[in-house]
This record gives C-alpha cells, sequence and structure tokens, in this order.
C-alpha cells in the first residue's frame, strides 16, 4: 500500500500544541497566521520537487490554522503553503507559490538552495517588488514531524549556583574538528562533543558549564557563498525549535535531534551544563528583499516589526535586516515555547541571548518590564534556568548593561575593556579596576542581585583570540572578502613591538605573561568568569577578530600544543582549581567593607604598598599606583554548605602592570595579636617557581614589573623574616 492510500480523511484537528504532534495513529499540525485568507499543508514522499498530497487548513481557531491527519506518521516530510494579500507596502509578503517552514518545526531535512525561487518577489531591481510565481520546493528545506521516546535514563541537571560556575564558551565544530581523540565521523559534532575525549578534557580544566554558539538551525547568507565562505557562528536563525543538522554525524533528522540529547546527557553526567547562545532578535530572512523561507511566508507583519511610517520598512535593531516583533503576544508566545522546549525536552540548562536589549523592546524604547521579561518571571520553567543576556543592541539608547530585571545576568564589556586597559594600555584607573574585581556593583549593585549579575570576560568568540590580543594592534579580516572594513577597531590590543608572530624572546616572555595576568584577573574576580575555548592553550585565528565566516583552522582548536600552549594550560587549569577552592573568590553578596563576623578583619580592604589602607586622595590622584587588596572573612566548607565547617580565610591579591618593579609590604593576614605568614600562591612572572614560599607580615616583597601576585593568609610560627617553605598542614614553618 502506498503512502498516499494509507491517509486517512482529514479531521479538524486541535490549534494546540502549535507545530506537528503525532500520537501514533496520526499527526495534528497547528500553524499561526493572523493575516492569511488561506492555508495549504503540503505533505511530501521520495520527491522534495513536489509534494505528494496537499491539504486546505479548513479549521481556525483564534488564528491558528489546524488539521489532524490520521496516518502521517512520524518522519513524514511538510511545509505550508499561505494565500493572502501580496502588498510589501502594507506589511504582506503572502505568496501561495512557495512553501515555507513551519515555525515550529522539530526537525529539518535539506537546506536552502539560493535560487531565485525562494524570493517572493522577482529578483532585480529594488524598486520592483512584483510577486514571483516560480515554485521553490526544491530548493528549500522542509519539517519533518518528529516524535519517538528518548531514554535519558535518570538524567538529572548540575544546578549549580551561580557563584559556582565558570562558563566555557564553545563552537560544537571549532572545539572537536581536529581532535585526534575524537573518531574521525564524530569529529565537528553533537557525538564529538559529548566524546570522552572532549568531556575528560573539560573536567580537568574545571569548567562548569559549556556555553555553545548558536545551534539553532540557521542558513548560510547567499552573499557568503558567493565568497566561497559560509555561516561560521550561526547568528542567521532558520527556525528557534531544530537542531543544526550540520552539527549531527546522521543524516536522519530525526537521529540529529537523539544526538543532541545525547551531548546533553553525557555532559550532565559529568556535572557540565548546557547553556545555548539563542537569537530571538532577528532571523536569515532579512528585509522586504530577503528570501521568504518561514516566518515572512505565514505573516510578515505579525512575525517583524515593521516601521510604522512606512510599512515597506523592517526595523532593523540588529544590523542584520530586520528584528522579530516581541510586541505582538504570540510571538512572544513562540520564543517562550521555545525556551520551554529546550529546558524541558532537549534538558538545556539556560540561555545566552544575543542582543538582548531587542527582546525587551516594546514601545518600542528598552524596558526592563516589558511583556517578554515579565513572561520570562513568572514561566515555572523558564525563571529557574540560567538567563544572561547580551546587553545592547543597535537601536536607540541600546546600550542597557546593568539595567536588565531580576533574574537575569549580563555580560560586561566593561569589565573587558577595563581588563585590557590595565594590562595592555599606558591609562589605568585603580578605582575602575577595583570595581571590576569587586564585582561591578557600580553597573549592578542597585538591582539586587549581587555578584552573580555580572558576567566577566576579557575575550569571547566576537574579537580577538586571547593570544591574538597580545599579539597585534590592528586587525587582519582580509580573509572575509570585505577589504578589512568588518570587525572592531576598538580592541585595546597590545603587539609589544612586533604586529603577529614573533621569534623574539624576551617578546614572547611579554605576551605569554601578559596572558597570564588577563586570565588571572578574570578568575580572580568577583561575579561569573567566561573563559573562550581554545584562550587557555594560545589557540590564534592569525588577526582575524571578526571570523564569523572562517569555517577553516583559522577558527578550529588545534590539539597539538607545544611546550607553551601547554604550559598556558596549565597555569589555567591551576588558576580555576583556585577559584573553585577558595570560597572568597566566589561571593554571593557584594562587598561592605565591614567584618563578617566580629573576630575577623574587613572582607575587603584596598591597600597602599606600604601596607596601610587607601584613603579618598589616593582614589583620586593615584599615578602609578597598582592595585592591592586584602580579602577576609569566614568560609564554609564548599563540600557541606549545610553541615560543613567554618574557617577563617584571608588573600592578599597584588595587580601590578607597569613595567618598573616595585616594593610592597604585607599587611597582616588575619587581624589578630599573634605572629602570622602569607604563604605564595599564585604568580604570573614565573608560574611554577617559588610557590609555598612564606613571608611574615611586615615583610617586603620585590613584585616585578607586569606581574600579578596572590598570597593566602597562613597561621604559623615564623622562625625568621626570610621566606621559607610553608607546611599550613602543620601550620608552622619548615626550618
Amino acid at each position: 500500500m502506498t503512502q498516499r492510500e494509507e491517509f486517512g480523511t482529514p479531521r479538524p484537528g486541535r490549534p494546540e500544541p502549535l507545530g506537528a504532534s503525532s500520537d501514533g495513529e496520526g499527526t495534528n499540525f497547528a500553524v499561526f497566521s493572523r493575516h492569511a485568507t488561506g492555508v495549504t499543508l503540503c505533505l511530501y514522499g521520495e520527491d522534495v520537487e513536489r509534494p505528494e498530497r496537499t491539504i486546505p487548513l479548513v479549521e481556525r481557531t483564534n488564528d491558528i490554522w489546524h488539521v489532524y491527519l490520521p496516518g502521517v506518521h512520524v518522519g513524514t516530510r511538510y511545509g505550508y503553503r499561505f494565500s493572502g494579500p501580496y502588498e510589501p507596502e502594507a506589511g504582506h509578503q503572502f505568496n501561495p507559490n512557495k512553501v515555507v517552514l513551519d515555525p515550529y518545526a522539530r526537525a529539518i531535512d535539506g537546506q536552502v538552495t539560493w535560487n531565485p525561487a525562494v524570493f517572493s518577489h522577482v529578483m532585480g531591481s529594488r524598486d520592483d517588488l512584483s510577486i514571483d510565481d516560480r515554485q521553490n520546493d526544491a530548493f528549500v528545506p522542509k519539517a519533518v514531524v518528529s516524535g519517538g521516546e528518548f531514554d535519558w535514563d535518570g538524567d538529572r541537571r548540575p544546578r549549580v549556583p551561580w557563584n559556582e560556575s565558570i562558563i566555557y564558551e564553545v563552537h560544537v565544530k571549532g572545539f572537536t574538528q581536529l581532535n585526534p581523540a575524537i573518531p574521525e565521523p564524530m569529529r565537528g559534532s553533537w557525538l564529538g562533543l559529548s566524546h570522552e575525549a572532549s568531556i575528560d578534557y573539560l573536567i580537568s580544566l574545571g569548567v562548569t558549564a559549556v556555553e555553545l554558539l548558536p545551534v539553532h538551525a540557521f542558513v548560510d547568507d547567499a552573499f557568503l557563498i558567493e565568497r566561497g565562505l559560509t555561516n561560521y557562528w550561526g547568528y542567521s536563525t532558520l527556525n528557534f525549535f531544530t537542531p543544526e543538522p550540520r552539527y549531527a554525524s546522521s543524516a536522519d533528522p530525526l537521529a540529529q535531534v537523539a544526538e543532541f540529547k545525547r551531548m546533553v546527557k553525557e555532559l550532565h553526567a559529568a556535572g557540565i551544563e548546557v547553556i545555548l547562545d539563542v537569537v530571538y532578535n532577528h532571523t536569515c530572512e532579512g528585509n522586504h528583499l530577503g528570501p521568504t523561507l518561514s516566518w515572512k511566508g505565514a505573516d510578515t507583519a505579525a512575525y517583524y516589526r515593521l516601521s510604522p511610517d512606512n510599512r515597506l520598512e523592517f526595523t532593523n535593531y540588529s544590523g542584520t535586516g530586520n528584528t522579530l516583533n516581541l510586541a505582538e503576544p504570540q510571538v512572544i508566545k513562540m520564543v517562550l515555547d521555545s525556551l520551554r522546549y529546550w529546558v524541558e525536552d532537549m534538558h538545556v540548562d539556560g540561555f545566552r541571548f544575543d542582543l538582548a536589549v531587542t527582546l525587551g523592546r516594546e514601545h518600542p524604547a528598552f524596558d526592563p518590564g516589558s511583556g517578554f521579561f515579565d513572561a520570562i518571571h513568572q514561566d515555572p520553567v523558564l525563571s529557574g534556568v540560567k538567563l544572561i543576556a547580551e546587553p545592547w543592541d543597535l537601536g536607540p539608547r541600546g546600550y542597557q548593561t546593568g539595567s536588565f530585571p531580576a533574574l537575569w545576568s549580563e555580560w560586561n564589556d566593561r569589565f573587558r575593556d577595563d581588563v585590557r586597559g590595565w594590562w595592555l594600555q599606558e591609562s589605568r584607573d585603580p578605582a575602575e579596576m577595583a570595581y571590576r574585581m569587586a564585582g561591578s556593583s557600580d553597573i549592578f549593585g542597585s538591582s539586587g542581585r549581587g555578584p552573580r549579575a555580572s558576567v566577566n570576560f576579557v575575550v569571547a568568540h566576537d574579537g580577538f583570540t586571547l593570544r591574538d590580543l597580545v599579539s597585534y594592534r590592528d586587525k587582519h579580516n582580509e580573509a572575509n572578502h570585505e577589504e578589512n572594513r568588518d570587525g572592531h577597531d576598538f580592541n585595546l590590543s597590545a603587539n609589544f613591538g612586533v604586529e603577529g608572530p614573533s621569534d623574539d624572546p624576551a617578546i614572547r616572555d611579554l605576551r605569554t605573561r601578559a596572558q597570564r595576568n588577563l586570565l588571572a584577573t578574570l578568575m580572580l574576580a568577583q561575579g561569573v568568569p567566561m573563559l573562550a575555548h581554545g584562550d587557555e592553550s594560545n589557540r590564534t585565528q592569525c588577526g582575524n577578530n571578526n571570523a564569523y565566516a572562517q569555517d577553516n583552522q583559522t577558527t578550529w582548536m588545534p590539539w597539538d600544543p607545544d611546550d607553551e600552549d601547554r604550559s598556558l594550560l596549565e597555569f589555567t587549569r591551576s588558576l580555576i582549581a583556585l577559584r573553585r577552592s577558595e570560597p572568597l573568590l566566589r561571593r554571593r553578596r557584594y562587598f561592605q567593607g565591614q567584618p563578617d563576623t566580629p573576630d575577623t578583619l574587613k572582607d575587603v580592604a584596598w591597600l597602599k604598598p606600604d601596607g596601610r589602607e587607601l584613603v579618598h586622595d589616593d582614589w583620586v590622584n593615584p599615578g602609578e599606583s597598582p592595585l592591592i587588596f586584602r580579602l577576609s572573612g569566614t568560609a564554609i566548607d564548599e563540600q557541606d554548605e549545610l553541615g560543613g565547617e567554618i574557617r577563617t580565610s584571608s588573600l592578599l591579591v597584588i595587580m601590578h602592570p607597569a613595567a618598573a618593579p616595585i616594593e610592597v609590604t604585607l599587611p597582616d593576614p588575619n587581624g589578630d595579636t599573634g605572629q602570622a605568614v602569607w604563604e605564595l600562591i599564585l604568580s604570573t612572572e614565573s608560574p611554577t617557581e617559588n610557590l609555598g614560599e612564606c613571608r611574615v607580615e611586615g615583610s617586603i616583597v620585590q613584585v616585578p614589573g607586569r606581574t600579578l601576585l596572590v598570597f593566602r593568609g597562613a597561621d604559623g610560627l615564623p622562625v625568621a623574616t626570610t621566606p621559607q617553605r610553608c607546611d599550613t598542614e602543620q601550620q608552622h614553618l619548615d626550618p
């Protein structure tokens, strides 16, 4: 019996849930369109160029068109045609000649082929928007009815507290493509990221979460294909419910979904959270001259924000041609349905929202009390996951760092710029740097969110890698074929005298020390640190600071480290281990400048090189002063916060960015009247030498230029004022 003969008589079906829902006997189809006058469901067999069967949807409930089809099962490919007014100047581009992707598709088969038929208008003049009557079936992907069970086998979310989190920004393909320990068929895929070689590496590094660059299905833009490039980063979304097929090892759309789930399950078993970088501010369909692939064909005026003065024009807060209309309740519903799907069905642990200011432009000014944020706040599922905002967009007053509501954390670009300026530039402000190290309370303090509101980073995917940040003064983006006009010009980078690679040992030493300084600053600051993949091992993009289209060895992580790479990797591991072992670096609340308990020192003291505390004039006229601060307080054993042993701890951090060495007098580490010592636990000058040395309070330390030092307070009975080895377990100095 053929598939056509198996189809039963269409039934009215239900308006919920949206998308295609199979019950084993048939499938319910439901799709939104407010302005369409007719909707036709197209079912495909082996021939993707023409539908095997078309079914008009005659049932319409609250702008949801729906039908139930007996005999249509999981794995069936389908699409929609929408009829209605073709009036681009009024914001309507309905074209029944074009089959479009279901906005709620859970799996996709095929990809976009850049043929003129994928446009609703006749390609050519910008002024000629006459309707194109060619069929596009052969050139667009089809939705696939999904379903079936996945054995989560007791999967449990790690639920890492914010103050314990260390985020690792990862590109699925870039991280795995060159790893020889991963079987070749699995490289560049979900399975590659879940392979034991990848997970062992992540565990050894010590990170608690991976933040995956966009994994929603996306397209390679036509202009990139013309240049022989691809959309490597993935910020050109085709569908908000489907994992990107290119990151799967299987060609079967349903197996691709299962592979994503397997990845999440394996990462969770290792105690690692999965955070998705999501792009709900715009789509791949561009402006009125862009292709018709999904939302534009279903209802342009509902899904997109259009200019009130000229409905032909798409509002463009993203810089990519369009803006999703989050002032429309049905669009908010789609975004929330998508987010819940990834949490409930795919088990992810949180989201980083690209250009998140756009999501709060309801009126259209940004409003932290907009409908989208309110809906997230009251949602019993979404209010319990990690929410991270990129707190800016390209619209009016688009910079909103510090303005997001209670549940949200935010990328802190002020941290990025101030830390780069401190270590790599001549202009330095100790007061600004103190705020960054203390969790940026000047930016986020009034919100009541605490230090976790600040997601600290020095490097992200967008910009120089850490190695390039200390090797290039200028961007080198020629490989993008935009005549080096793209990418940031304000990088706060340094090349230490030579642009690009250098064999000069002195320059290489300065660059490596600068990297250690930047990494150490990131891990010692209050807030949530984010490390970009490969920065722990000298990954370079050869000066390209906008490698969005470079799906090649420019961006792929190398897995053939030399001694210098391994040394930096081990240093980064030690930094992360220090952060995870020392609660003073992971506070839930901002510093108050007061003791945690009556018998302890101030929670933070900002110090002069002579050991005395800074006063107002010292902040106003800092000169070339380093930043020196002592952290003190009580800490509960992190292994058992309900019943763990309470202990007193102190750390002394010296951040000296100038080239000339200085002398620093060590302060009292614990505030009592007995003799006490400081143990050197971190040095960016000599990361493996002199660690464990102890010095008595009041001792003078020679601090080399461009160096960061960390000492830990250790009770003891010093026998000399010269440096000696510490034995903090026995609480005495070895003779």
